[in-house]
């Protein structure tokens, strides 16, 4: 069984040194350099590649005498080219299937979230809320005097600031 590389170095303090914090007051740490790195571990294998002769008496081909020369590592592709186009529309299919569900999912919390945001609004725009409102900033109701009515204006006709 192998065993791990060591990462830590084990000290160089002599057997005799003090123990306890008179240790760590009289110890002296030799100043690092910040630019040294650490050793990687089994970096002092070197890993050879052999090279290999082959002998052409040594190497027999086999190949049927009517096939092309192509013919036995094109098989394999072909294969895979027909599974793949075999199950491509099955496995869309099922993909498309399962974006829809997340769409009706979405669509029913959407739909949800707009039930709650139109039940808010119609209780923010309640005319009592809006009375409570009126008083609480000390706001009255104009009198007949205060109100204009505007002339509707025709059609086509645009306001001009002069």
């Amino acid at each position: 069984m192998a065993t791990l590389p060591a990462f830590f170095k084990k000290t160089d303090s002599p057997a005799e040194a003090p123990r306890g914090a008179d240790a760590r007051s009289n110890r002296i740490r030799p100043v690092r350099d910040p630019f040294h790195l650490r050793a990687l571990p089994h970096e002092h294998l070197f890993i050879h590649k052999k090279q290999m002769t082959i002998r052409a008496s040594s190497v027999r081909q086999t190949r049927s005498p009517g096939a092309p020369a192509g013919a036995p590592s094109a098989r394999p592709v072909w294969v895979a080219v027909l599974l793949t186009s075999a199950f491509a529309p099955s496995v869309a299919t099922t993909i498309a299937g399962y974006k829809l569900e997340a769409l009706r999912i979405e669509e029913r919390r959407l739909l949800e979230e707009h039930r709650g945001l139109e039940v808010q609004e119609a209780e923010l725009l309640s005319p009592a809320r809006l009375d409570q409102l009126a008083q609480q900033n000390n706001l009255v109701a104009p009198s007949p005097g205060q109100v204009f009515h505007l002339e509707g204006k025709p059609q086509g006709a645009v306001a001009m600031a002069k």
